[in-house]
């Protein structure tokens, strides 16, 4: 039996599904042994449309791989640590990673696959209302299918909410 290769985040009250990048074995396994993950997404300070987790010191004993300062709206990185201190980034509109000591690059592990209109929202909803729980956990079947049975009821109540 295959290991699932999607992810379940929960975040605030938005759920998402994510792909693990293939470019980032070792990212991801360790990823993997933290799961279920629950933490709180704060605003990011310098890097513009993100959330992250900040982990202090903490060495998970990965080093760069796939690594990039400029993600898109869907990715989520770790920065291993070195310059600045380790974390998850969570980006969901324009990033330019950095830190005050300057520009970063982080590893490019996870990527949103389904919900990724629902980033923007949670971003702001983060930067005005403040941190919200996160949890990311492996998706099997029965929890991909009830995250598209709650995406399809909520296109019905907008379709229909749109005819009213």
């Amino acid at each position: 039996m295959s290991q699932s290769n999607t992810v379940l985040i929960t975040a605030g009250p938005y759920q998402f599904l994510a792909a693990f990048e293939s470019a980032a074995p070792k990212t991801v396994a360790m990823f993997r042994t933290l799961l279920p993950y629950s933490q709180k997404l704060i605003h990011v300070r310098w890097s513009g449309e993100g959330m992250w987790i900040p982990l202090g010191e903490t060495d998970f004993g990965v080093s760069f791989e796939n690594h990039t300062a400029h993600p898109a709206a869907g990715q989520v990185l770790l920065y291993p640590g070195g310059i600045s201190e380790t974390e998850f980034l969570f980006c969901y509109g324009g990033v330019a990673f950095a830190s005050k000591m300057g520009p970063l690059a982080a590893n490019h592990f996870l990527t949103i696959t389904e919900g990724a209109e629902n980033l923007r929202a949670l971003g702001e909803m983060v930067l005005w209302k403040g941190a919200q729980d996160v949890v990311f956990e492996i998706a099997d079947e029965d929890k991909i299918r009830k995250f598209r049975q709650g995406r399809l009821a909520m296109d019905g109540r907008k379709s229909i909410a749109s005819k009213l």
